[in-house]
């Protein structure tokens, strides 16, 4: 008897903006696994974490772009994506979601100030199987083809086994050629912080503006943390859970606020 099997439908964004090389690579390596549909960022939106716009309107549109896929700019936020996707775009629920390929690292902290990450947590959210992949080069020229075998193992590994209910994974590769790529490791987030500052400068017109900077602060050497996994060489995969509270604390803030 003759069957067809349906190919996963499989939702693709960013926060780099629908044009970034990263998300285009990754449409390239999901168009192999299945039926792509991009709904994307019409700009760059890093930082965004998961801001949603609520004080203004979204506009979409279908742009044509290289591949089989449909791809959708919208004038949104990497979370505006995901909800306006489910609600105006898709046909069905996606299969899976996919957010990136970032330029930059999302590891440690970064996960919450990450709009890639908030969209693959806002999928969660929607019970959808979804992950972010971050490679650790900011440069636009940044090479994804080396970690392609990598992230197409975990695509398929997760469709084939499905995460538990509210977890997504955050995936970082770090920047290093195929060859030199120790493996995949599952990790915990390391305990990790940005010491920032702001650096005051004179307009022209003699006003004060300041800019953000700083420098990253890793104070965890754990050997099961995600900094040290790729450092070491390996792409770190941590999965990661929305809901926020601190369930091992719950007994005892409530025997002090009851007592």
């Amino acid at each position: 008897m003759n069957t067809t099997t349906q190919k996963p439908l499989i939702l693709v964004t960013n926060d780099d903006g629908i044009t970034a090389p990263g998300i285009r690579k990754l449409v390239e390596f999901m168009n192999e696994i299945g039926d792509v549909v991009v709904v994307a960022p019409n700009s760059p939106q890093s930082g965004k974490g998961h801001a949603i716009t609520i004080n203004s309107t979204l506009t979409y549109e279908e742009i044509i772009l290289e591949g089989p896929q449909r791809d959708y700019s919208l004038s949104g936020t990497p979370v505006d994506c995901i909800k306006f996707a489910l609600n105006q775009i898709l046909p069905r629920r996606p299969d899976l979601v996919v957010s990136g390929i970032n330029h930059g690292a999302n590891s440690s902290i970064n996960v919450l100030y990450s709009g890639t990450m908030s969209a693959a947590v806002e999928a969660g959210v929607e019970g959808l199987q979804a992950i972010g992949f971050s490679l650790l080069d900011f440069t636009w020229e940044a090479d994804f083809d080396q970690a392609k075998e990598s992230i197409q193992k975990i695509v398929r590994k997760t469709l084939a086994n499905p995460l538990p209910k509210g977890v997504v994974l955050n995936v970082n590769i770090p920047k290093l050629d195929k060859s030199e790529l120790k493996g995949i490791r599952v990790c915990r987030q390391a305990n990790a912080k940005w010491e920032e500052s702001f650096d005051e400068r004179i307009s022209p017109h003699g006003n004060k503006y300041y800019w953000l900077t700083g420098y990253f602060n890793n104070m965890d050497e754990g050997n099961d943390a995600d900094e040290m996994a790729l450092a070491q060489g390996y792409i770190s995969v941590v999965p990661v859970k929305f809901d926020l509270t601190a369930h091992e604390y719950i007994k005892d803030l409530s025997q002090v606020l009851n007592s």
